[in-house]
Order: C-alpha cells, then sequence, then structure tokens
C-alpha cells in the first residue's frame, strides 16, 4: 500500500492538489503485481517567481524511486515526475532481466524469465525491456587528487569548464565533490 506524504513549502496542499498527486502517483500500482507497503515522499515548493519544484522519492526494499521536476505549471510537473519514474522503474526492470541472463543458466534463465512474467525479485511486474546500453561507460580517466581546500577546487572546476570536480580536502584528507546548480551556485558533497 502506498502511503503518502505530501508537503508544501509557500504553498497550501489542497484536496485538488493532494488527489492530483495521488491519482498520478497510483498509476505506478500498474508495475506491480501486488501493491508494496512504501511511503512515497512528496515535495511541492513555490517560488517567489510563480516557478514550481515537485519532488517525489519512494523508498522500496531493493529500489529507491527519486524524481525532481521545474515547471511553472505545478500539475505539469506532476505529470512530468510519473514519466520519469515509470523510465527509472522499466531501467531497473532491464538491469534485474540482464543479470538474471548473465548469472544464470539458459534453463534457469527461462524458469526466472517465466517468474518475472508474475513478479520480479524487487516486486515490480514484467516491463518492456529498454536498450541496455543506457549505463553503458563510454570514456573513463584517471586523475590524482591534488590536496586543495573548496574554493581552490571551485576555480579548478571553473577553469576547466566543468560542471563539478572531484577533489581531496586538504584539511580532512576526505575525498570531495563541488558541483554548479541550476541557480548558478555552487555545492559541497563531502564524504566520511
Amino acid at each position: 500500500m502506498l502511503n503518502y506524504n505530501i508537503r508544501g513549502e509557500n504553498i497550501e496542499v489542497t484536496p485538488a492538489i493532494r488527489e492530483h498527486v495521488e491519482k498520478k502517483i497510483g498509476k505506478l500500482d500498474r508495475y506491480f503485481n501486488e501493491t508494496p507497503d512504501a511511503n512515497v515522499h512528496v515535495n511541492l515548493k513555490v517560488y517567489p517567481d510563480k516557478n514550481t519544484k515537485v519532488e517525489v522519492t519512494i523508498p522500496m526494499p531493493h529500489l529507491v524511486l527519486r524524481a525532481e521536476e521545474r515547471h511553472t505549471d505545478m500539475y505539469a510537473a506532476i505529470d512530468l515526475i510519473l514519466d520519469k519514474l515509470e523510465r527509472q522503474i522499466r531501467k531497473h526492470k532491464t538491469r534485474v532481466n540482464r543479470k538474471m541472463r548473465e548469472k544464470g543458466s539458459p534453463k534457469e534463465f527461462f524458469a526466472a524469465q517465466e517468474d518475472l512474467n508474475h513478479v520480479s525479485p524487487n516486486g515490480a511486474a514484467a516491463i518492456e525491456v529498454e536498450d541496455e546500453n543506457d549505463s553503458e561507460v563510454v570514456r573513463t580517466k584517471q586523475f590524482n587528487l591534488k590536496p586543495m581546500d573548496s574554493e581552490e577546487a571551485i576555480l579548478q572546476m571553473d577553469l576547466l569548464g566543468h560542471s563539478f570536480f572531484v577533489f581531496t580536502d586538504a584539511e580532512t584528507n576526505a575525498t570531495n565533490i563541488v558541483y554548479k546548480r541550476r541557480d548558478g551556485k555552487y555545492g559541497l558533497i563531502e564524504t566520511n
């Protein structure tokens, strides 16, 4: 059973908004033979320029579905979120199918394939397999991490024209990442 936790920032979550969210996200039920017990976390935010942001997170036993969409129309953003979540489920299903083919014998694979037409190990029902090369690594780079602070890392990132930069923090000796946000500001990801 999907339990909805809908929060609004700078907006009141009206019954109409709640109903639209539950109706749209509820369409994910068709990917499951049995509706999983999952909490659907929905965060609706309205900015001063009237743009909206919708974030949906659904933690499940073998998969965390998460999507974010910005749009001038909140209802349209919710519709677009559904498309993103469905794409994530299909990709996960493709990976599960690929692993089944790689690890099992042909006899086990076809027996498992029969089972997958009913339900997969993560509870998802059979879904059309998308192109398997979506997650293919097409380029690999290796480099030494130079100790520096986050300000120097941002400078290096900007000089290289990248949207992120991996570095070793000079004080903690931890590997960190700086990145450029959509709003033009910078973010820092710290590791333990």
